[in-house]
């Protein structure tokens, strides 16, 4: 046997294991609805892999090869099929928080947005739900802003954006993972059609306090950002949310871990724009997503402010725990109090949060841009 025969085989070997390794999950997640039924799918899977990779010895003969190799390939079939028999749709026993399917109608320059979620939080986990019919002008459009919380150290952030109006109104869209009572989020099931895409629809009072106020375990950190360009642009990436959103509400859709998650999705949507966003690895870890924008120059700051400076300015969670549930809770997390020496921002001192995450204590199990972990879940999740 030649070199390349053999490291044709290696490779095949390698290629066999990872297609066994996905269609495990696959049939554990997505298999039959009997135990019974799915752990023999899963034998099957495993008596296949093994003579296949037996099957790729030197030694075997060809057309003992042909056929585990065929057993293989129909097991693989077997659970690519399961896998795309999975449906999206609307209706489950879903979580209180993303029970509404929110949608807009639009006439002329006047919006109108439906099933707005307004919670009266005591807790992370004790609140009295409201859902409100919010009504919005295109002429008073005044901006967009970018919402990043932190809650596992400096590299993954779940980020949204709240759009601005001059009459003080702001309606915040967070795109999350619609999970059912009783279901954690898990970022491996996200890539395994386990999730339902969604696009929570709130008062900042909702998806802002919760994370800055009520989480608590582990706590967040949330900055608010106001992002450059201009008026009309963001009108149109406005009306582009809008858009998804009611497409959802009429044909639901797969929330994935890594190509439909909350920051791809953002740059999804902002690919209306002329000038397009380089995709980078600053967006797939989310938390860097600031620190990236801000290279390209697309954050709101004073000249001669550094990213630092822009980030302690934008830390909002002091601000935000003093105006709780005042009504002008939008305008006073966005209200300056920066401390100043000698004409430069003073580093604030760190939160228990941060401090927490410096010295690495506030790691969660799972990572990811999950959606529900920044929805207000009613089940922990990482």
């Amino acid at each position: 046997m030649t070199v390349v025969e053999r490291l044709g085989r290696l490779l095949l070997a390698l290629l066999v294991i990872l297609c066994a390794a996905w269609s495990a999950v696959a049939l554990a997640l997505t298999g039959p609805a009997s135990p019974q039924q799915r752990y023999a799918c899963l034998a099957a899977l495993g008596l296949s892999t093994l003579l296949a990779l037996l099957g790729l010895l030197p030694t075997v003969r060809t057309l003992w090869r042909r056929l585990a190799l065929a057993a293989f390939a129909a097991m693989l079939v077997f659970s690519l099929v399961l896998f795309f028999e999975q449906q999206p749709s609307n209706d489950r026993n879903w979580r209180e928080e993303v029970s509404r399917t929110p949608y807009a109608t639009i006439n002329g320059n006047n919006v109108t947005v439906h099933e707005v979620r307004n919670f009266d939080y005591r807790s992370e986990l004790d609140f009295t739900p409201a859902w409100e019919e919010r009504r919005y002008d295109l002429n008073k459009f005044e901006g967009v802003d970018l919402v990043t919380s932190y809650w596992m150290g400096p590299h993954i952030a779940h980020v949204f954006l709240s759009f601005a109006f001059s009459d003080g109104k702001h309606l915040a869209i967070s795109i999350e993972t619609r999970t059912e009572k009783g279901e954690g989020y898990s970022t491996l099931k996200g890539f395994f059609r386990q999730y339902e895409l969604f696009y929570a629809v709130g008062d900042e009072r909702d998806l802002i306090r919760v994370r800055s106020n009520y989480r608590q375990d582990p706590p967040e950190d949330v900055y608010v950002y106001r992002l450059k360009g201009s008026l009309e642009g963001g009108r149109r990436l406005f009306l582009e949310y809008l858009r998804h959103m009611n497409e959802l509400k009429e044909k639901p859709a797969f929330y994935n871990s890594l190509f439909t998650n909350c920051t791809t999705n953002i740059w999804l949507n902002a690919r209306i724009y002329p000038a397009q966003l380089p995709l980078s690895w600053k967006i797939i870890a989310s938390g860097h997503v600031p620190e990236y924008l801000f290279e390209l120059d697309m954050l709101d700051a004073d000249a001669g402010l550094d990213l630092a400076a822009l980030q302690r300015r934008s830390h909002i969670n002091e601000r935000a725990k003093a105006a709780d549930q005042a009504s002008d809770f939008s305008a006073r997390i966005r209200a300056p109090t920066l401390q100043t020496v000698a004409g430069q921002d003073k580093p604030a001192k760190l939160t228990a949060n941060q401090t927490a995450k410096k010295a690495g204590t506030s790691n969660a199990a799972n990572s990811g841009n999950n959606g529900n972990r920044a929805g207000g879940p009613a089940v922990k999740q990482p």
